[in-house]
Formats: structure tokens, sequence, C-alpha cells
């Protein structure tokens, strides 16, 4: 039996990353996005750690995530429960990591066939 990589491009995978940018099927993008596996991408209007606010993280409520991979940014940096507490509401988990961390994992849980949000912090 031949075993080979599905390379339908029809889920949203990181394709690439660096400090002030990520790749999302080759599509860079240099700003804060909400990212699902067969939705399209959506910018999210946050700039800064320190300006997050539950509506941020309750934008993702309509996406229907099973649990949300938030990267913090070039370094781990975990949000209050109040900021999560829409999603945490819905039973939604929300796992966060820092930015490199939180692209690898979003492709891994996406290629598992997991319904995964990536909300990415892009910091100005």
């Amino acid at each position: 039996m031949k075993l080979h990589q599905d390379s339908s491009g029809a889920l949203n995978t990181v394709t690439g990353y660096g400090a002030d940018y990520v790749e999302i099927n080759l599509e860079r993008h240099n700003g804060s996005i909400l990212v699902m596996p067969d939705s399209p991408v959506q910018p999210w209007p946050v700039n800064a750690f320190d300006s997050l606010t539950p509506d941020h993280f309750a934008a993702l409520l309509p996406l229907k995530p099973e649990v949300v991979v938030f990267g913090s940014g070039e370094r781990l940096r975990f949000p209050h429960p109040r900021l999560t507490a829409p999603l945490s509401a819905q039973r939604i988990g929300v796992e966060a990591m820092d930015f490199k961390a939180a692209c690898r994992t979003y492709n891994i849980l996406m290629a598992e066939g997991r319904r995964v949000a990536l909300a990415l912090l892009i910091e100005a």
C-alpha cells in the first residue's frame, strides 16, 4: 500500500511564520487573525496583549470551535480567565502558547480533523 499526503488545499494550514507575520496557505498576514480549518481567515482587531477584552474572545463563538489555540505573541502569556469567560461558558477550551507553538499545534489538531480555532495575536 502506498501512502501519500492529501494536498487538496481545502483546509487552512499555517505554511510559514516569522516575528511579525504568519502565512496561511502561502498568503501572508501581518496583523492578528482568527483561523478555522474550513472558513475564511478573519482579521482579529487586537494589536497588543494588554488591550485584549472578553469581546475579542467572544468573537470566536460563532465559529463553534471545540478548542481555541491562542498564540499570545513572542512569549507565552496567559489571558486572565475573565477574558476567556465567554468561551468557558460554552465549554470551549482555550490553550495559550507562544506564537510559534500555537501555529504548530493548530496544524496538528487541524490535520487530526479537530474543529480547532487559531487566535493569533500579532503585536504591532
